[in-house]
C-alpha cells in the first residue's frame, strides 16, 4: 500500500517536489514514511518502486 503526497517547492531557479510514500515493512508489518525531494519528472518513478 502506498500513500501519495506531493508538494511543489521552489528554491531560486530550481523547481523541486517533495514526495512522501508510505511503505509497509516486511519484517514487522509496520508502516513507515519515505520522503524525498526531487525533480517533478521523477515523482512517478519514485512512487512506483
Amino acid at each position: 500500500m502506498a500513500k501519495k503526497s506531493v508538494a511543489s517547492l521552489q528554491t531560486g531557479s530550481k523547481r523541486l517536489t517533495k514526495a512522501i510514500k508510505m511503505v509497509k515493512s516486511p519484517k514487522t508489518g509496520a508502516y513507515t514514511f519515505v520522503e524525498r525531494i526531487m525533480a517533478p519528472e521523477d515523482v512517478n518513478d519514485f512512487l512506483k518502486k
